[in-house]
């Protein structure tokens, strides 16, 4: 007797066996007006694939384009679905793969920063240590009292989970991110 895998209703039940799910940032840009994040927001949500970052802010004021950043994983085939996709919706005027570029010019990836706001509290060597490792981490500290500090991080993705990580033990309370900004080198832009 021979077991079906069922559908999930995700786009990712469609990719075929040998190809792994790979992370990659694409950069949209569209029209700033009302609906269109809910509109790309939606393609995802729709289809099953996942945001696993998103960012989204107006960058030419005067033709009123935003740049929408959105890291997602997929397999390629996916990825490419996703694209596509994202082309046919009316508003965008442009997607660009940006880990596909990196690849395509020998950088493993584009450059990606977050910003996090990191709340710890703690008294005596946990405050000691917090600063330390703050400033081992280039983290700045933008508000503190004597219960608490509030440090500012920026950086790749990976330097702001491991400073996360690291104040966990010496009194983490909150943490808030920005998402990723991203863009490839070079002198042309989108």
């Amino acid at each position: 007797m021979t077991t079906h895998l069922q559908p999930t209703g995700s786009a990712y039940f469609i990719a075929k066996e040998t190809e792994k799910p790979e992370s990659h940032t694409l950069s949209v840009l569209v029209d700033n007006e009302p609906g269109v994040l809910a509109r790309v927001i939606g393609l995802f949500s729709g289809r099953g694939y996942n945001i696993d970052s998103l960012t989204v802010s107006e960058t030419e004021h005067e033709r009123h384009l935003s740049r929408i950043t959105i890291v997602t994983r997929g397999t390629p085939h996916v990825l490419e679905q996703i694209k596509h996709q994202l082309e046919r919706i009316v508003p965008v005027h442009r997607v660009v793969d940006l880990s596909v570029v990196a690849r395509e010019r020998g950088q493993e990836r584009p450059l990606e920063r977050e910003l996090a706001l990191v709340k710890v509290t703690g008294v005596g060597d946990n405050r000691v240590e917090a600063l330390r490792l703050a400033d081992a981490f280039r983290a700045s500290v933008i508000d503190a009292n004597t219960e608490h500090f509030i440090f500012e991080i920026t950086g790749r993705v990976s330097k702001i989970e491991q400073f996360i990580a690291i104040m966990k033990p010496l009194g983490l309370v909150e943490v808030c991110r920005t998402g990723v900004a991203a863009m490839n080198r070079g002198p042309e832009g989108m």
